[in-house]
């Protein structure tokens, strides 16, 4: 698998994993998306582990779209390990949960989280806010050249 992957989405309920899809293809983002449905499944796929060990390190996701609350290992060890990590400490995460507690913004945004959007409850608007968060990060970001840090 050496494609690139422009977006990781990592969601564990199906209902807002297929909605963040939905919306993005409705925007018309063609944009090539991996899901994954736990933490460790979203390491294994960002450090090429497991069923992931064809893809190459470089080919890091343009954006991931990390929910907190998830089995096995929880959004925030995600990002910790991401952000540690020199290889991909720069990829861009962006936070999308139901949470609301103010200690889960203070510690993503402590381990660098880029963004932190919560999920609407209303269906069209968390499809409103879907698409404007793979609008911003797919085509009006800008980021540094040369990717990750090596």
């Amino acid at each position: 698998m050496s494609r690139s992957i422009e977006v990781l989405l990592v969601e564990d309920n199906p209902s807002d994993a297929e909605l963040t899809l939905h919306a993005l293809r409705k925007a018309k983002f063609q944009n090539p998306i991996v899901h994954v449905k736990d933490g460790e499944e979203a390491l294994d796929f960002v450090f090429c582990r497991g069923r992931f060990v064809e893809r190459r390190i470089e080919d890091t996701p343009k954006v991931i779209l990390l929910d907190l609350k998830l089995p096995k290992v929880d959004g925030l060890e995600v990002l910790r390990s991401l952000k540690e990590d020199a290889r991909t400490c720069r990829i861009p995460v962006v936070m999308l949960t139901s949470s609301r507690e103010e200690q889960d913004i203070v510690e993503t945004y402590r381990l660098g989280v880029n963004s932190y959007i919560v999920k609407p409850v209303d269906f069209a608007k968390f499809g409103e806010a879907v698409e404007r968060v793979g609008f911003y990060w797919l085509l009006l970001n800008e980021p540094p050249a040369g990717g990750p840090l090596r």
